[in-house]
């Protein structure tokens, strides 16, 4: 054993399995293969509590990316997937939730190391839910249905005629994802794309691809045939590569707004479909006559929860002014006594951010803030030497100018603003994204009323978060296109053909 393989198993809490996984390189799955790139490069993963490298990754290139369409174009052309009967493919895709649930606490520690979050909370949310969302997937292969369509043809009188609809699957699908919720934003697109009946290859993020590759392996034990599910590790030219793909039907893809604008102009090529779930910058909305301690304790979690990197972050917190101040010194609080350490650690509440990179922009924005004249109730700095830790941070005395108001930070940072009565609309959607808004008060009308104007794909009422799998998930304005979750997802990966048949 290396010194550095010794330093990636090290650390006792590990289970067994997982410090096997991560104990030698990772290949890619290609083909039913696993396999190195072409190129014979890696890359390393690190921890981002300690900045520690974690093991080394294929390290896939436009080469790769080629063979992984061609696989998954054979499979889907030749292979049984795309003739499989519904119910037998329900069978598979269920197969994989059934063991993402009993192996959770391996998918959680892998998170954890590769992510920095909790192992408990990937473990029971993240996996959990992941198991969740493929078995619900799973009842929908045999429900994907078309209709029947009594035609008028008016211009061919006597006529007579028998119409329908088809639902097919599209092909090959690319599946790009971002490192923030590295196995469920896998799991978002993956299991509607299966359950439609498509081949897919995935690009997991490259701080992240751990969790995407454990996964794969759960997919060769649940018995899909190869060349199904291919995964690409690699860097942005990788998904470059698979975005600009010709013989790709559709691209997934989760992240920033800025990388979402590149994926569509690299899909014009041929025209392919592209489903998007981009940026956010949502407010979070609290009327004076709200549950005060309730309100308190969501809206700390609408900006706290994955350390604030989450696209749906309540990050512009709206505070009717009665309550504005006590308010404010509650929230900040509450967040300056959050546990702050490894993911690796059952007591942590608050993990590091994903990398260096992510760590100077979120620093950047604390020191603008506070340049610009905001005030800190709470945190504004680096916490601890090691690894890429910031304070859970509440401003106050903002102006919807300055940039930690109206720009996406994805970190643990809230900025706090007053507001008289319907006010709060007006500028809880200026705002170029329209992700999610969270509303808190006791008057039914207020909450209806001011859910209906938020221009917000979730508006979540006295609570923050809350996603269920059934319910569609994404974004206005440029917080992207099309919906996931729900059974509308199998919308982002069917084609509906029209037959009409003279009689």
């Amino acid at each position: 054993m290396t010194a550095s393989t010794e330093t990636r198993t090290a650390d006792p809490r590990l289970l067994p399995r997982v410090r096997e996984f991560v104990s030698r390189d990772r290949q890619m799955l290609i083909g039913g293969e696993w396999t190195d790139a072409a190129s014979g490069k890696t890359f390393t993963t690190y921890d981002p509590a300690t900045a520690a490298p974690i093991t080394d990754v294929a390290q896939g290139e436009a080469t790769d990316v080629d063979r992984a369409v061609r696989a998954a174009r054979q499979a889907f052309d030749e292979g049984p997937w795309a003739r499989m009967k519904p119910n037998e493919r329900e069978r598979l895709i269920w197969r994989v939730g059934d063991i993402l649930s009993e192996r959770a606490d391996e998918f959680g520690q892998l998170e954890a190391l590769d992510n920095g979050k909790s192992a408990g909370i990937a473990a029971a949310v993240d996996t959990q839910w992941s198991a969740d969302i493929f078995r619900y997937n799973a009842g929908l292969c045999t429900k994907i249905t078309g209709s029947t369509v009594n035609v008028s043809m008016p211009f061919v009188p006597g006529g007579e005629f028998h119409a329908y609809t088809l639902r097919d699957p599209l092909g090959v699908c690319g599946l790009i994802v971002p490192w923030n919720f590295p196995l469920l934003m896998a799991t978002f697109k993956l299991a509607p794309a299966l359950a439609a009946g498509n081949t897919v290859v995935l690009k997991p993020a490259e701080q992240t691809p751990l969790t995407a590759l454990l996964l794969g392996e759960v997919f060769e034990e649940a018995g899909f045939p190869p060349g199904v599910v291919n995964i690409v590790t690699g860097f942005g030219d990788a998904g470059a590569a698979l975005s600009a793909h010709p013989d790709v039907d559709k691209i997934a893809f989760t992240g920033s707004t800025e990388v979402g604008k590149k994926i569509v102009a690299a899909a014009q090529g041929n025209l392919k479909k592209v489903s998007l779930e981009l940026g956010g910058k949502s407010p979070n909305i609290v009327f004076a006559d709200a549950d005060f301690d309730q309100a308190v304790a969501g809206s700390v979690a609408a900006w706290m929860f994955n350390h604030g990197q989450c696209c749906v972050a309540g990050t512009r917190l709206f505070v009717e002014r009665p309550i504005f101040d006590d308010f404010t010194a509650a929230v900040a609080e509450a967040a300056s006594k959050a546990k702050i350490g490894p993911g690796l650690d059952p007591t942590t509440e608050l993990g590091p951010l994903i990398s260096q990179e992510q760590f100077d922009k979120v620093s950047g924005y604390l020191a603008q803030g506070l340049a610009d004249g905001a005030r800190a109730l709470t945190g504004g700095k680096r916490w601890g030497n090691e690894g890429y830790f910031v304070e859970p941070t509440v401003f106050v005395d903002v102006d919807p100018s300055f940039s930690i108001v109206s720009e996406e930070i994805f970190g643990p940072v809230v900025a706090a603003m007053p507001f008289d009565g319907d006010d709060v609309v007006a500028a809880a959607n200026d705002s170029i994204y329209g992700l999610a808004a969270g509303i808190w008060t006791k008057d039914l009308s207020k909450a209806h009323k001011t859910a209906r104007a938020v221009k917000a794909g979730s508006v979540w009422v006295n609570q923050y978060n809350g996603f269920d799998t059934a319910m569609p998930f994404g974004g206005y304005k440029q917080s992207g296109w099309g919906r996931e979750l729900g059974s509308s997802a199998i919308d982002l990966y069917t084609e509906t053909k029209a037959v009409n048949i003279a009689l």
